[in-house]
C-alpha cells in the first residue's frame, strides 16, 4: 500500500472518530434540555407509540419565533419525531397504514399541517438547521386547527386523549394546542 494511500486511511479514521465523538457528545448534552419520552395509547388490539424529545419554553416566544411559522418543524427537539400504529388508521378521515413514521409538522398561527413521512432519519435537522424531511416519502399531510389555551405549557407535550370513538393526539407548547384526531379503520366487509 503506498503512503498516499495511508495518510487518507489515517486521516479518514481520524475524521470518523471525531464525527462519532461529536455526535455522542451532542446527543447526551441535548438530552438533559430535552428529554426524551415515549407516550402509548392502546385499546383492544389497537396500539399507537409516539416517541419524541421535550424542549421547555423557558421565557421564549415560541410559535412564530423560535419555531417560525410556515416551515418544517421536527416536532419537538433532537432526533425526529416517530409515530407507529400497529393497524391502519384513519387520521382526520385519511388512511394511514400500519407501520412507524417520522412525525412532522408546519406550524402556522391558524392552523398546523400534520406530515407522517416514511423514512427514518439520523436526526431532525441538517447542518444547516433545515428539517431532515424528504417530501418524497410523506405518506399524509392534514391540516387542522389551532386553539389558544389560557394557559402556558412549558414543556413541550404530546399526549393521546379519547373522546367517544376518537383518539385525539394532542400536541401542546406555550399556549398552542392542536388535536389530531385519530379513529381505528374498520375491516372491509367483502372480505378484501
Amino acid at each position: 500500500m503506498n503512503s498516499t494511500l495511508k495518510t487518507t486511511l489515517k486521516i479518514l479514521g481520524i475524521i470518523l472518530v471525531l464525527s462519532a465523538g461529536i455526535i455522542y457528545f451532542l446527543r447526551t448534552t441535548t438530552k438533559t434540555h430535552s428529554p426524551e419520552e415515549t407516550v402509548t395509547f392502546s385499546k383492544g388490539d389497537l396500539e399507537l407509540e409516539v416517541f419524541y424529545n421535550r424542549p421547555y419554553k423557558k421565557d421564549r416566544v415560541i410559535f412564530g419565533e423560535l419555531v417560525p411559522y410556515n416551515e418544517v418543524w421536527r416536532t419537538g427537539a433532537n432526533e425526529a419525531t416517530t409515530f407507529t400504529t400497529n393497524k391502519d388508521i384513519l387520521v382526520d378521515g385519511s388512511e394511514l397504514k400500519a407501520g412507524k413514521y417520522t412525525l412532522w409538522t408546519i406550524p402556522m398561527e391558524e392552523s398546523w399541517k400534520v406530515i407522517f413521512n416514511s423514512k427514518m432519519y439520523p436526526w431532525g435537522i441538517d447542518l444547516e438547521e433545515k428539517a431532515y424531511r424528504d417530501p418524497e416519502y410523506d405518506m399524509l399531510v392534514l391540516e387542522v386547527p389551532v386553539s389558544i389555551s389560557e394557559t402556558s405549557i412549558e414543556q413541550f407535550t404530546i399526549l393521546f386523549e379519547e373522546t367517544n370513538d376518537l383518539i385525539f393526539m394532542v400536541l401542546s407548547w406555550d399556549k398552542t394546542r392542536i388535536a389530531v384526531p385519530i379513529k381505528e379503520k374498520e375491516p372491509s366487509s367483502n372480505g378484501s
